[in-house]
């Protein structure tokens, strides 16, 4: 049965009424079983920023119409642990969690248009639910990332993020210009927001990147100042394409101090659309 909210219908029916836009692509996410593996790949193991849960495919399934990616509290020896190892994820000795991250890298990625993705994110402490978009070609951040929606705790207060980075002269260290909205922004007009479906959505043109929460911009971030340094061969990364991944991750850097009896926590995704205009290149 599908999970999208009235108000969904009436947000994507007002965002479409000018017949702007047309769609390109999309992921309605219908059925039950695995996402389909001609778009989805899947990360693998202790990937970035620190964070707590191992990747991997069993974590994401279709269930009556979402996407449903569950991390999970569960321990097993880690495969990948070495005693004399320089990267954290292979200095644990085990797996105390368990999540997906779903990517189309390789396989779908496109260059300007319209991005919706219909979702209900996971609130409980430690979840860092995400909805992004990467470049290709070039490392991180010079290839470019483009945050349609982060939830986290800052200094343990529960934000909403929408960012855009790229790089600068140093490598691995990103320009940000990032929108961080208190979360109880949402709950003041709806107390039960976690309980429902909303939509994030990204305008990219060649002039401007705008990102909107349920209609509401929260960040618009002009390509003129996304130029990259020097290890970025000063290219604009956003004149490029991108790739979609969705990830509920967990701990780390950011995901703050996490609640083990939310277990198992679900992010679920209704759809994931990309809608383009007449001139528009998919790739």
């Amino acid at each position: 049965m599908r999970k999208t909210t009235i108000l969904s219908v009436l947000l994507c029916a007002t965002q479409l009424s000018a017949q702007e836009w047309r769609l390109a692509w999309s992921d309605e996410f219908d059925g039950n079983g695995r996402p389909d593996s001609t778009t989805w790949n899947y990360e693998q193991g202790f990937v970035r920023n620190h964070e707590a849960q191992w990747y991997q495919w069993q974590n994401a399934y279709l269930q009556d119409g979402v996407l449903v990616i569950e991390a999970r509290r569960e321990e097993r020896p880690n495969p990948t642990y070495r005693p004399d190892a320089t990267h954290w994820g292979q200095q644990r000795q085990t797996i105390d969690y368990t999540s997906a991250c779903l990517t189309t890298k390789g396989k779908y990625a496109f260059l300007y248009g319209r991005l919706e993705v219909c979702a209900r994110i996971p609130t409980a402490g430690g979840a860092w639910p995400a909805i992004w978009t990467l470049g290709s070609g070039m490392e991180w951040p010079s290839c470019g990332e483009i945050d349609l929606m982060e939830y986290y705790r800052i200094k343990g207060v529960p934000h909403i993020l929408a960012n855009v980075a790229w790089g600068n002269d140093q490598r691995y260290q990103a320009v940000w210009n990032s929108k961080r909205v208190d979360y109880a922004h949402f709950i003041e007009r709806d107390p039960n927001w976690a309980q429902h479906f909303h939509v994030w959505r990204m305008d990219w043109d060649e002039t401007y990147i705008r990102l909107y929460l349920d209609d509401e911009l929260l960040n618009e971030v002009p390509l003129a100042s996304t130029v990259n340094g020097s290890i970025g061969h000063y290219k604009n990364p956003f004149n490029s394409p991108q790739y979609i991944l969705l990830n509920l991750a967990l701990g780390g850097d950011n995901g703050g101090v996490i609640d083990d009896g939310a277990f198992p926590m679900r992010y679920e995704i209704d759809y994931v659309r990309v809608y383009e205009r007449t001139n528009t290149r998919i790739y």
